[in-house]
Parts: C-alpha cells; structure tokens; sequence
C-alpha cells in the first residue's frame, strides 16, 4: 500500500507540524511516534485517518492498522502472558477490537490512536475471560455422566443402523453371529442359503457401509424404543451355536428382547 504505481499517501499540508507535502504512509507512521511531534498533531492526523477509514473504505482501515502497528504489536506483547490458545487468534481479536472502535470512537476526544488500541485490548481480555469461563463446569448438584464414545454395545450400533436403513436385517444378523458371536462363516453362510464366498464379500460391503456411517455420525443420535418393530428377528438365527438374538452371550435373558431400550 506504500509501493508504486499507487501509494496510498497522506497530505500533511493542512496539519501544522507535519511537513507541508505529500506523506507516504510508511513516513507519516515514523513522524506519529516520533517523541517530537507533538500529541495535538498526533490527534489531528488520527481524526483523518478515522474519516477516511469510514468513509474510503477497506483500504483506510488497513492503513489505520498499519499506522497503529507498532503500537499494536507492543499490546499484544504484554496481553499474551496468560492467553490460552494460539497467538494469531489473540491477534486477530486485538485487531478485531480495533477496527470495531473506529467505526464508533468520538472525534471530539483525544488520544485517538491510544483508545482504539485500548479497545482492542479490551477485546483481547474479553476473549480470554470467555474462554476461562467455558473451562469451567459449574452445577448445583451431581451426577454420572455417560463415558465419551465409542461406549456403546456392538448390538445397539447394529440395531441404529438397521434403523437408518445403513444395514438391513440379514446383514444385522450376519455381522452379529460372524463378528460378536464368533460362529463359522460357513455355518452363517448355509444358515441363510448363501456360499462363504457371497457371504464374505456381503458382509465387506456392509461393514464398510457401517463404518463409513459410524465416523460420518449417522448413527450417534438415532431413537431405537420407537424403532423396535422394525429391528431385526433376533430368533432368525437362534439355532445357529452361540446366537441368541441381540446380545448374544452377553448376559442378557432371551426375554430380555431384541433391543435395549430406552438408549438414543
């Protein structure tokens, strides 16, 4: 922005202390933190600098934060002890801070540029605080809160996923005596009329369906007690060792039925 062939530049011919030309930007920063120049002028120049970022658009507001710079940069020096996260995003809410503060700072005032960068500060507090206060859990009583996933029971992902029409029942069924039950692939592939082979290949597809559908979180949030009449027949494949419906071995009574209910 201070490159030919277009410079942004600033005409220090109508403020008393500046030199009576044409100022580069890059210049105009050096005499506004020069000890020298005096804090009447200094305030002179940012109510123009604040005009015509409100009025010229995007680009006088780069050069406002440009001109703020070394100011800037010493803030956020002292605002990143204690700042959680990544330094960038400290940055970015000090320049957020200020651009919001030149769209609404009072002209009459002094220090402009001092109270922008303040603003900007308060920004960056503001975050810091929010972000202390999402760290901590404060509740009025206690109780247990679930284990963080994957916690569920092989069964009740299987039975979201026939519900969401991820898997049908017969895949529900070979997944289940195959993977959770330990039966033979033979003895599931003659079970439901089909050779090892088809029955292998079947079972890939459906299990690479699953699991697409598992870490895509299809199946987190899926109600299964008005589901149950569609779950599949956990006697389809009762006779076949170790089958019991599902749940299999795990504990449960066969009256216990085919879903555990109640778990979304």
């Amino acid at each position: 922005m201070v490159c030919p062939p277009a410079p942004l530049a600033f005409d220090g011919r109508g403020f008393a202390g500046l030199p009576n030309r044409i100022l580069p930007l890059d210049e105009l920063k050096k005499l506004l933190i020069d000890d020298a120049t005096p804090r009447s002028v200094r305030d002179g120049v940012w109510r123009e600098l604040v005009v015509r970022a409100r009025r010229d658009g995007p680009a006088w507001v780069i050069a406002a934060v440009g001109i703020a710079m070394p100011g800037l940069r010493r803030t956020a020096g002292r605002l990143g002890k204690g700042w959680p996260g990544d330094s960038s995003d400290r940055d970015s809410e000090l320049l957020t801070g200020f651009v919001d503060r030149l769209r609404s700072i009072d002209l009459r005032d002094s220090r402009i540029a001092g109270k922008l960068i303040d603003a900007g500060a308060r920004a960056v507090k503001a975050a810091r605080e929010r972000e202390a206060a999402s760290d901590a859990i404060r509740v009025r009583t206690t109780w247990s809160l679930p284990p963080q996933q994957p916690w569920d029971h092989p069964d009740w992902v299987l039975t979201r996923a026939v519900a969401q029409a991820v898997i049908d029942p017969d895949e529900y069924l070979l997944i289940a005596a195959t993977r959770l039950d330990q039966v033979a692939l033979a003895t599931v592939a003659d079970k439901l009329g089909l050779s090892v082979a088809l029955a292998g290949a079947w079972r890939r597809k459906a299990e690479r369906r699953l699991a697409d559908a598992i870490r895509a979180g299809e199946l987190d949030w899926v109600p299964l007690v008005p589901l149950m009449r569609g779950s599949p027949d956990p006697q389809a494949l009762g006779d076949v060792p170790g089958r019991g419906g599902p749940g299999g071995d795990c504990g449960r009574s066969a009256d216990a039925g085919p879903v555990p209910g109640g778990v979304s």
